[in-house]
């Protein structure tokens, strides 16, 4: 009781400072991608992020050390991809020392401390695992105190939404060079895919996707209409859980999933490298640090469950595996080129997604790709 009433206190004292402070010079207004116009500062110097996955978005507008405007952010890069959270600690030393505004759900955001960085700008999702477009009272405390907010997108609608999502931080942070730049490479790579598959026009085979392999010991979770059902799409796919689901996301049973056959199986990778493989549901192991020993050997194990093994996919080799975290990266497009190889390789044979992405990185981000992002059982 004392800790709320303190917090409550501390929160009345800042909004209270506000009626009083002077408002800040605007630099200009910027539309987010929650359709909101937003007056940005003329010097942002604090930066809040609502998602910590937020950080490589951030490292391509703000080059050398990406934390330097950094005073707050929630804690999900370290719980939910420790190897990319490391990568960034050995270019940034100071990251392990940047305030925690929570874990890793919008649930735990605190609006006090987040009130306490003084933040001049919070740059949050339009939805995800911190405050959202929806967090009224996290938008209201915040904008009391003088914080301008700005949402962008790389969950919902990536492929539309990536682009524009960059176009606005770099307004916002006054990097609109590397933003542009960016946004043009983004462009050209998609556009390798979506031109050859408009112009060839292949006949789309039937994919589930499998979401977070052994994240739970139920199956199957799947993507159907957000995501990274957007990326089979983009890739020439017809992707059977849309057929199979009201909404956006949700279950599809072994039953279901037995009955439809897919022609192919992916599944979306929450292992990481050191992690111990769980009996019965073992999750696939990709990202920075992975090996493509490790990654085989743990799609292997996924694929041994009981039922998953009898899909005609599976026992034909008709599989993948692929990264989880590049359904919240601005690295999407990397995702849609791997893919696409996988369910067209005729049409793509010269297409090299390992190049495009090392080379993605080296322009865009503070240190070199290293890992394994992707594994095919073929």
């Amino acid at each position: 009781m004392l800790r709320r009433t303190l917090a409550g206190a501390a929160l009345s004292a800042c909004l209270l400072a506000s009626i009083l402070a002077p408002a800040p010079a605007a630099a200009g207004t910027v539309t987010d991608l929650a359709g909101r116009q937003v007056e940005i500062p003329a010097r942002v110097e604090r930066i809040i992020l609502g998602e910590s996955r937020l950080l490589p978005a951030l490292a391509i507008l703000e080059r050398g050390d990406p934390t330097a405007r950094l005073v707050g952010m929630q804690d999900d890069l370290r719980q939910l991809d420790p190897n990319t959270y490391a990568q960034f600690r050995a270019v940034a030393p100071r990251l392990d020392d940047i305030p925690r505004l929570g874990r890793s759900s919008s649930e735990t955001f605190s609006v006090e401390r987040a009130i306490g960085s003084v933040p001049d700008l919070a740059i949050f999702g339009v939805e995800g695992h911190g405050p959202g477009a929806q967090s009224r009272q996290v938008i209201d405390a915040l904008e009391a105190v003088g914080t301008r907010i700005v949402f962008i997108d790389f969950r919902g609608d990536p492929l539309v939404n990536t682009p524009r999502s960059i176009e606005v931080l770099g307004q916002a942070l006054g990097r609109e060079a590397e933003a542009a730049a960016f946004v043009a490479e983004w462009r050209r790579q998609l556009a390798i895919v979506t031109d050859r598959l408009a112009q060839a026009k292949p006949a789309r085979p039937t994919v589930f996707l499998e979401s977070r392999v052994g994240f739970s010991e139920d199956c199957c979770d799947t993507m159907a209409r957000s995501m990274m059902a957007h990326f089979l799409e983009a890739a020439g796919a017809e992707n059977i859980g849309a057929a199979l689901l009201p909404g956006a996301t949700g279950k599809v049973s072994l039953e279901k999933l037995l009955a439809s056959q897919p022609r192919f199986w992916a599944g979306t990778a929450v292992g990481r490298p050191g992690m111990e493989q769980q009996p019965g549901h073992p999750r696939i192991v990709l990202g920075g640090g992975a090996s493509a020993a490790m990654a085989r050997e743990s799609l292997a194990a996924a694929l041994a469950r009981p039922g998953v093994r009898e899909l005609d996919a599976v026992r034909e080799g008709r599989v993948f595996a692929i990264w989880h975290h590049f359904y919240t990266s601005p690295f999407n497009v990397v995702a849609v080129q791997a893919l696409a190889k996988w369910l067209h390789p005729d049409l793509f044979q010269d297409l090299q997604p390992e190049e495009t992405m090392a080379a993605m990185y080296e322009r865009f981000q503070p240190f070199h790709l290293s890992g394994t992002y992707w594994i095919s059982g073929r």
